[in-house]
């Protein structure tokens, strides 16, 4: 469910053809998991990705329902939202008919299914509770992504960046920090997660301090993130790439002389860390 700064969504326009689902009606972009997916939300970007050529760097997760269509059985739905302020005349469709922007009210007059078209009305009207009970946040609430990261010196000083695939959504053919993203864990879980799963290194959470907070806002239309970073003092195992869809390669560099391709923040960061400075901001008036 992608929306733009007019307050208007958008909408795919489906083939008719007898056989699929919601044939000719107005729907969101999506479709189902495929062995390969590694999450639901890679998934959607996937799908976003080879049916309109859309790459949006923020998803947030908003619902899961159960469509209902006659003839089908009840399908559960994970409903993710996401923010795009393009021309979809230009994207490269590669399924259905269009792509087009519609406002909450002219919906009831297009040939959509009636699940769809209350998602849509409920993410506008900002609606706090869903079904189920489970809680939101509203309209004028923005929850901060909280983002950690692993500074890693060797006993030569020199820190370990990782060059991002080509064909990330991020930063590509970028150096940047070990990292990822907290999944209904701590901070250090997480880290100590993401260093076995993403460089195939053991690090005892006892072992990991934190040494700077960058809080950070990207940029219009972008959610603040909150960008911990932490020190391992300890670590087993020889940095390798673990997930080369994610991960080039890995490297140690004289903080003095990073290369020319850094993520920003992590230069930030890495004089931060360095200067003994535990917080900055970046990117608020």
């Amino acid at each position: 469910m992608i929306r733009n700064s007019d307050g208007e969504y958008l909408l795919h326009l489906r083939d008719d053809i007898p056989g699929i689902r919601e044939p000719g009606c107005w729907s969101l972009l999506g479709g189902a998991r495929e062995p390969e997916d590694a999450s639901l939300e890679e998934t959607v970007r996937r799908e976003l990705w080879e049916e309109a050529g859309l790459d949006l760097p923020v998803l947030e997760s908003f619902a899961v329902t159960d469509v209902s269509e006659e003839g089908h059985s009840p399908v559960p739905v994970h409903v993710y939202t996401g923010r795009w302020d393009g021309d979809p005349a230009l994207l490269p469709l590669a399924e259905g008919v269009m792509l087009r922007w519609f406002r909450p009210d002219d919906m009831p007059r297009l040939r959509m299914l009636p699940g769809t078209r209350e998602l849509v009305r409920r993410h506008a009207a900002g609606r706090t509770t869903l079904p189920g009970g489970t809680r939101r946040h509203g309209a004028g609430a923005v929850p901060h992504i909280v983002g950690v990261h692993l500074y890693l010196e060797d006993r030569a000083g020199r820190v370990l960046l990782g060059l991002r695939h080509p064909n990330s959504a991020f930063a590509p053919n970028t150096w940047h920090f070990l990292a990822g993203h907290c999944e209904q864990e701590s901070a250090v879980f997480c880290l100590v997660r993401e260093a076995e799963e993403e460089a195939g290194l053991r690090i005892d959470p006892r072992d990991l301090e934190f040494v700077h907070a960058l809080h950070q806002l990207p940029g219009p239309g972008r959610r603040a993130r909150l960008q911990l970073v932490f020190r391992a003092r300890a670590w087993t195992g020889v940095p390798e790439v673990r997930e080369p869809d994610k991960c080039l390669g890995w490297r140690w560099f004289d903080p003095v002389t990073l290369p020319e391709r850094v993520v920003p923040y992590t230069r930030e960061a890495i004089a931060h860390v360095r200067a003994g400075r535990p917080y900055s901001e970046a990117g608020w008036e």
